[in-house]
């Protein structure tokens, strides 16, 4: 990268501590805990204990979170492998990242009432995490079998999301959980760095049908109160992964053709200890996220590229200080969040 977006903050050893802290709490912390289950045939006394069910991924708040607190433990050793608390990060990734226990994971994501169990958000995020592993796996192998354990699992949810997003004639254009524009980013993530090329070509053809003929992204619909993602950021941040150069340059001209507006401008929380309402921190640093990611591939000269960095810089800013310490409802997720935006674009 050059200009401005070579100066964009990275996570550095302060934060990676704080942020290390939060994750192995929350990785081991089973209440509170928001449940979610299908019943399928009537009561079902296994879901009392949702620590047996979910063995693994059984802390922070929901499934979907541990999921990328583990993924932020991951992403810490790699990035900062010198930490003071690396060896608590290894001692609690070799305790979870098993295969006995990604096994149930696994069963239960197969199970009937597993069939669209976090789909597609939390798919998504398992194959984030086998993507991360995959790169620490490369400076220390001790991360090999912690990536082996977890791939059974990743492939089977690999194999789920290109058959959904094959068959769905429509993409899910939200800025919560639902949207598949972040969830086939992570996806891509994932089948280019574990090499699956035939899932990488479904994404890619799914992302072509769905968003190649977007024009005019509605930003004045931006934000809803529970966003933790820009749908139309969303968008920009997939076809920047599926279509290169001059071509994603005209696609970037007709979607956003008057500039990005509001969202340049961070949201406005109105209460930390509302679960729904504490994602718009969460909004604000998957913005900087996603806005200096589609930043980095566009000329030096074009203004759009600075006013994304610029309004990358004040979202990230704006989120950052309710990564750690604040209520559980926003510390048990968004510190991964914030090591997205701080990590190193691609």
């Amino acid at each position: 990268m050059t200009g401005s977006a070579a100066h964009f903050p990275t996570l550095d050893e302060s934060q990676a501590a704080g942020f290390a802290q939060v994750a192995i709490s929350n990785v081991t912390q089973p209440f509170p805990h928001k449940f979610d289950h299908l019943l399928c045939d009537g009561p079902d006394p296994a879901v009392a204990d949702h620590v047996g069910l979910h063995p693994v991924f059984f802390g922070s708040y929901d499934w979907h979170s541990s999921v990328h607190m583990h993924w932020l433990l991951v992403r810490i050793l790699r990035l900062h492998p010198g930490l003071r608390s690396g060896p608590r990060i290894v001692e609690q990734l070799s305790a979870h990242l098993t295969t006995s226990h990604i096994e149930k994971e696994r069963a239960y994501c197969a199970s009937a009432a597993g069939r669209t169990f976090e789909r597609p958000y939390g798919w998504a995020w398992v194959l984030e995490l086998r993507a991360e592993l995959e790169r620490l796996a490369a400076m220390d192998p001790r991360a090999r079998a912690w990536a082996d354990a977890v791939d059974p699992l990743a492939t089977d949810l690999a194999d789920r999301l290109a058959g959904f997003v094959r068959s769905a004639p429509y993409p899910i254009r939200s800025g919560v959980h639902s949207c598949t524009a972040f969830a086939l980013t992570l996806a891509l993530d994932h089948a280019t760095t574990c090499a699956a090329p035939g899932h990488a070509a479904v994404y890619a053809d799914a992302a072509r049908r769905w968003h190649l003929h977007d024009c005019d992204a509605p930003l004045a619909w931006e934000p809803s109160l529970t966003d933790f993602l820009s749908p139309s950021l969303a968008v920009a941040t997939l076809m920047r992964s599926v279509i290169e150069g001059d071509e994603f340059v005209l696609w970037l001209e007709r979607f956003f053709p008057r500039g990005i507006g509001l969202l340049a401008q961070p949201p406005r929380v109105a209460d930390r200890a509302d679960a729904q309402v504490a994602h718009l921190d969460g909004l604000a640093l998957s913005r900087a996220w996603m806005l200096q990611r589609i930043a980095a591939v566009l000329a030096d000269d074009m203004p759009l590229r600075d006013d994304m960095m610029n309004a990358a810089r004040a979202n990230l800013h704006a989120g950052l200080p309710h990564t750690v310490g604040g209520d559980y409802v926003g510390e048990h997720w968004l510190a991964s969040f914030a090591a997205l935006a701080l990590g190193a674009v691609p």
